[in-house]
């Protein structure tokens, strides 16, 4: 029950966390779009694009390695002296890996600005900004191979101060430097909001690396340490990182090139050059983050699963990974369900009180079914992870990139935005069949489709239909925030309440769960 309470403790701190970064992000995001304007949140998004390459390649392998072989070395049940010097050694080898890797990509990236700037992105503003986040890849790996100790050790509050310190920072400092430019200066705004990206980092690795030593110096001396290493570390750290990593670096690349494409392909269907930009900025800075903003309590928990299943994948306990399968299936459909429902039920007060575009809501209509798609497909791939599967999932992942590259170039000049939605629903529904499939393969649920499935999408219909009925009487749409958020949280007590109903869900297990979470 220790073990259980922790789990809990780390997710729900994690999620409390999330919904905050997020919700802070997503307003920062629609703050610089009204500051800058549509066109420089284009530019910045190009410019984003092809930053998250570079980060692929800093990157990728390093967190998900260091969490799985320090998660296997304590599900192995080492004690003592062994354990600290397995784990420390680990740790040097992760972080050499990460310095060198991420110094070369540095390199590279500062090298290659201008003929990218020039060249691929056709635009020469976003040079000066890919030479300055060039700086901060170095720290960033060095970071993320720590937040993967941290994840394995379950002491994921160390990860979510420097989550909060990072984006405080890069807010403060954003609005800092935008003040001291002219805001229909499209360079300059990149330029400061990059700044402040750099420097934000920097600050996230310093307090990461502080975290790091201090409890190494705690490990030290409770620990006897004799030097005892294991060989195998290098082989088994660069066999889990290399094909993530290889597979990583195709799949972003295929994601920047669509990234690059879906403006060409708006301006082929017959959209300026600046308006394109403005479409695509809007999209992916504001309409994606607010569709995706309550993931981040099931991607919260999604990330603990990992260190859990591999602990109990080392140590052959194949039922409690199916209880895990099952809890998790059943808890992430029914959450997700829901959340698509109030999605759409509110969706043009999404729009007008959350996002004052007029039209945000018909795009979030459009995407908000694919909801249940992609929290279940972020779950599935922290198990399959967990069970050694990464290399699979990071296949059909490149699978995914490729296939929206395919369909972007062919879809958008031709159907615009709604070429683009086509491309999403295509692409996510194939990723998450896959991968759903391979896991029940793999781990043999049983699986219950009334409980899971049917009953949440019946509650979901049932409890949208009684909310608007009910608001009928004393007027259609909220007209504040506060208004907004009575009628999420009237529509989600609705939707649990039929759920009790149909017996999907059961308070008596509810009680239970929390009353043995809490005295444990």
């Amino acid at each position: 029950m220790d073990r259980l309470k922790k789990f809990f403790a780390n997710g729900i701190l994690l999620t409390a966390v999330a919904l905050i970064t997020r919700y802070v992000s997503v307003s920062f995001n629609v703050y610089l779009s009204n500051q800058i304007g549509t066109v420089a949140m284009g530019v910045f998004t190009l410019i984003s694009s092809v930053y998250g390459f570079a980060l692929t390649l800093a990157t990728s392998g390093i967190s998900l390695a260091t969490t799985k072989l320090v998660s296997e070395a304590m599900g192995r049940q080492e004690i003592g002296e062994k354990t600290f010097s397995s784990i420390s050694h680990i740790m040097k080898k992760s972080i050499t890996l990460s310095l060198s890797i991420s110094f070369l990509t540095s390199c590279l990236l500062f090298l290659t600005a201008e003929f990218i700037g020039r060249t691929i992105l056709n635009d020469i503003r976003t040079i000066p900004c890919l030479k300055i986040l060039a700086v901060s890849l170095v720290p960033i790996a060095i970071s993320s191979s720590l937040s993967g100790y941290f994840t394995a050790i379950r002491k994921v509050y160390r990860n979510a101060v420097v989550q909060i310190l990072g984006q405080a920072s890069r807010i403060y400092l954003s609005v800092y430097l935008l003040s001291r430019v002219v805001a229909s200066d499209v360079k300059s705004a990149c330029i400061a909001i990059v700044i402040a990206t750099v420097i934000s980092e920097l600050i996230c690795f310093a307090f990461h690396a502080l975290g790091f030593i201090k409890e190494q110096k705690r490990v030290k001396s409770t620990y006897i340490h004799k030097n005892s290493k294991d060989k195998g570390v290098s082989k088994k750290l660069i066999g889990i990182t290399l094909p993530v990593a290889l597979s990583a670096y195709v799949r972003s690349a295929l994601i920047t090139i669509e990234h690059l494409l879906i403006p060409w392909g708006l301006e082929r269907s017959g959209v300026g050059r600046n308006a394109s930009l403005a479409a695509y900025g809007t999209i992916h800075s504001v309409i994606f983050p607010l569709v995706l903003f309550p993931s981040a309590i099931s991607s919260s928990f999604a990330g603990l699963l990992v260190p859990e299943v591999s602990e109990s994948d080392a140590a052959n306990d194949s039922s409690r990974i199916e209880r895990i399968v099952e809890r998790v299936l059943k808890t992430v459909l029914i959450y997700s369900i829901g959340t698509a429902g109030i999605m759409i039920c509110l969706s043009y007060e999404f729009a007008t009180v959350m996002i004052p575009k007029s039209d945000a809501a018909s795009f979030i209509v459009m995407i908000a079914p694919l909801i249940p798609v992609m929290y279940l497909d972020t779950s599935v791939d922290s198990i399959l992870k967990g069970l050694g599967y990464q290399f699979y999932g990071m296949v059909i992942n490149v699978i995914d990139a490729f296939l929206s590259v395919i369909l972007v170039w062919l879809l958008l000049p031709r159907f615009g935005v709604m070429g683009y939605i086509i491309t999403v629903y295509f692409t996510e529904l194939l990723n998450a069949a896959l991968s759903i499939t391979k896991l029940i393969c793999v781990t043999r649920p049983k699986i219950k489709l009334g409980d899971w499935i049917i009953k949440p999408i019946l509650s979901a219909i049932l409890s949208c239909a009684a909310l608007r009925y009910l608001l009928s009487f004393f007027g259609s749409f909220a007209q504040n925030k506060t208004e907004f958020f009575f009628h999420v949280f009237l529509l989600a007590i609705l939707y649990l309440c039929l759920l009790v109903i149909f017996k999907a869900i059961s308070p008596r297990k509810i009680k239970t769960s929390i009353l043995g979470f809490i005295r444990a």
